[in-house]
């Protein structure tokens, strides 16, 4: 019965720590009165809160939401090995894009899918980073947040898929299994939604009032 139990108890783990407003709590103690889900673009994430705060608020809003992410993945390794770590990390990365505690409106997810990456598909973070300076550097890609979130979310998953597969080494994290392209997937799909969204709402804002 208990170990019934452990896979879902992961997930309500991961997701109560994707919750954690971590962009407020920052916002709230290095300013008076700076809400990121109010102020700036409106998104609760560490680029939002960088551009209102500086550099120091936005790198401890990354670190919090990564942080998140990761520990839920290692929580939920521990409670229900590999299947629990994907879950819980998640999760994590669910309940920080869409919060049931603020109206499941919450941040991008890039930070908090960051630490699932950490937590159970290291191997891949080489690869992510090394997307994430090229995309950065490029006026294309930084003018297509959707398509270029799309599609390092494809091969994100596609590894996974083929890790599992084949059952490569996964460094530190549990070994892979069907579980870890699974995650991958739902958080993707989490991740460019909230991208999509946002996008539409930046649209709506340059709009002029008729």
């Amino acid at each position: 019965m208990l170990r019934a139990l452990a896979v879902p108890a992961a997930g309500a783990i991961g997701y109560l720590a994707g919750v954690l407003p971590s962009a407020q709590i920052v916002a709230r103690l290095a300013s008076n009165g700076v809400d990121p889900q109010r102020d700036g673009t409106g998104n609760p994430g560490a680029a939002n809160v960088a551009g209102l705060l500086g550099r120091s608020a936005g790198a401890a809003v990354f670190v919090l939401d990564t942080a998140k992410a990761f520990g839920a993945g290692r929580a939920g390794a521990a409670i229900a090995g590999p299947v629990g770590a994907n879950v819980a990390a998640s999760a994590a990365v669910i309940g920080h894009c869409y919060p049931a505690t603020r109206g499941f409106r919450g941040g991008k997810g890039v930070a908090a899918s960051f630490g699932q990456m950490l937590a159970t598909f290291p191997a891949y973070l080489p690869i992510d980073l090394g997307l994430g300076v090229v995309a950065a550097r490029s006026d294309v890609w930084k003018g297509r947040p959707v398509a270029t979130m799309a599609a390092t979310c494809g091969l994100w998953t596609a590894l996974a898929a083929l890790w599992a597969n084949r059952s490569l080494p996964n460094l530190w994290a549990p070994r892979a299994t069907g579980a870890l392209p699974v995650a991958a997937a739902v958080s993707s799909a989490a991740i460019v939604a909230r991208f999509a969204a946002e996008a539409g709402a930046a649209e709506d804002r340059q709009e002029p009032a008729e």
